[in-house]
């Protein structure tokens, strides 16, 4: 199965392992799953640390792409199909940019979102598969 991680598990797959419960952890570590992290939380990281609203100690964002690479995970890019198709994801349960355009990434791909955030489960309507966990 095809999991794109939220900014928020990225995160704590790189930096703060004893975050993830264990169904997480075996998602990410099963050989079987195709674990991806989108360019759209490395901006997000990078927006975020240089306003001061996220802190991201012992590393920086432009750490991210490597660190991701060497714990196995894939990077994918925002498409020009992905960002120009942006305007048809109609439900509105999150403000976030960010957020919405992963649940538009992970909806237009196919792909089941990892996330923390229980709210994200509204856009189950709109054909986004999810796996929440808390």
């Amino acid at each position: 199965m095809t999991y794109l991680l939220d900014t928020h598990y990225m995160l704590w797959a790189i930096a703060e392992t004893k975050k993830l419960s264990k169904p997480i952890k075996d998602i990410i570590t099963d050989p079987d799953n195709r674990i991806i992290v989108s360019t759209i939380s490395f901006w997000e990281v990078s927006l975020k640390s240089s306003i001061g609203k996220l802190d991201i100690s012992g590393f920086s964002p432009e750490d991210l792409p490597g660190a991701c690479l060497l714990a196995g995970f894939e990077i994918v890019v925002l498409s020009a199909e992905d960002s120009s198709t942006y305007h048809t994801l109609k439900a509105t349960h999150h403000k976030d940019p960010f957020d919405r355009m992963l649940i538009w990434q992970a909806i237009r791909n196919n792909y089941t979102l990892i996330s923390a955030d229980s709210n994200v489960k509204k856009y189950q309507s709109e054909g986004l598969k999810i796996h929440i966990t808390k």
